[in-house]
């Protein structure tokens, strides 16, 4: 083995660190045996630079998909445009309330120990994701929310910021090497939230007054089943031929949207096959590997066991199998490392 990977292999023997080691050495005969990876990411992933190991994973050819949370998404493209404004703050539970409003006027949005300069990220993609959306509406287009930030990847007149590493940005990576993007629940993000508002046309006594002059359609941007369509015909190219691991990092709706499509294509497209013809005509996922803070509950999908998910068709009953219960960026930077033989 390789230095990093035999260092984890021989010291991370038990418990959390153990399940790390079985995780990636998993994925790693996965991938060497000819599968790929779907990775899911929620939390704040793009912001704590996660983006680094993402990458890496997918020029090396290990990750074929990518869903993510809206806030994900556009964090990946800050991090580009802002690195260096960035500040970090890594006592921020001894904040007290007076200095987080501080830091709210000061324009710093905290993430746990990171703050997001809102002026030089937000503010600044904002005209040309509107410039995107309109030019759209214009031409009577209407795309996927991941696909107008590509056309501002694209554009002359982005300028990075001169301490980011264009490499380490997941989302241009993913634009580069044609990995496919989901981005469920995108209103639940900043940029979201804005597009809703330039939408605005009600007629709300307060709100009206501040509707834009020119609201923007909302068909210009398709919404979640859009993207779930584009999710079962991706899959249905993809699955057969290649067995797909499902590699999630955190919960919510990043994972449980795509994590549906076997059984969506199952019990929806083939209703009317026998079972049998659902298991032929259907692969499950290959296999299942989760880093995660939510607890085991009643009715918890993030934090619900993977024999769980096993009733629902997700996965075969000898699929492999992994939840690790803590940090990702902790115990995903492992994984990695022994993914890419570090």
């Amino acid at each position: 083995m390789t230095p990093v990977s035999n260092f984890l292999v021989h010291n991370k023997r038990h418990c959390n660190g153990g399940k790390t080691i079985d995780a990636g050495l998993w994925l790693r005969q996965h991938c060497d045996d000819g599968g790929k990876i779907f990775l899911t990411m929620s939390g704040a992933g793009s912001s704590f630079q996660m983006g680094i190991m993402i990458s890496e994973m997918i020029r090396a050819g290990l990750i074929t998909g990518i869903s993510v949370t809206g806030a994900n998404l556009e964090e990946s493209l800050y991090r580009l445009l802002a690195h260096s404004n960035y500040a970090y703050i890594p006592d921020y539970t001894e904040l007290t309330r007076a200095q987080e409003k501080e830091l709210d006027d000061a324009g710093l949005r905290r993430i746990t120990d990171t703050f997001l300069p809102e002026d030089e990220s937000v503010r600044v993609i904002l005209p040309l994701l509107e410039a995107e959306w309109r030019a759209a509406q214009k031409k009577g287009e209407s795309l996927l929310w991941h696909e107008f930030f590509f056309r501002v990847l694209k554009r002359r007149d982005v300028v990075n910021d001169p301490g980011a590493n264009p490499d380490d940005c997941w989302l241009l990576t993913a634009m580069r090497n044609n990995v496919e993007v989901f981005v469920p629940g995108w209103e639940d993000s900043t940029m979201g939230n804005i597009f809703t508002y330039y939408c605005y046309r009600g007629d709300h006594p307060f709100l009206k007054q501040y509707r834009q002059d020119e609201p923007i359609s909302m068909g210009v941007v398709q919404h979640g089943a859009g993207y779930m369509h584009r999710l079962a015909e991706w899959y249905m190219d993809n699955a057969e031929q290649t067995p797909l691991a499902f590699l999630q990092l955190g919960g919510g709706i990043a994972a449980d949207f795509p994590i549906c499509v076997v059984p969506h294509l199952k019990k929806d497209y083939l209703f009317e096959e026998s079972l049998g013809e659902q298991e032929r005509l259907i692969q499950p996922w290959a296999g299942f590997v989760e880093i995660h803070s939510s607890p085991m509950s009643f009715g918890s999908y993030s934090g619900a066991g993977f024999k769980e998910k096993i009733t629902w068709g997700k996965f075969a009953e000898n699929a492999f199998g992994v939840q690790i219960f803590g940090d990702f960026t902790e115990h995903f930077p492992d994984i990695a490392a022994l993914v890419l033989r570090k």
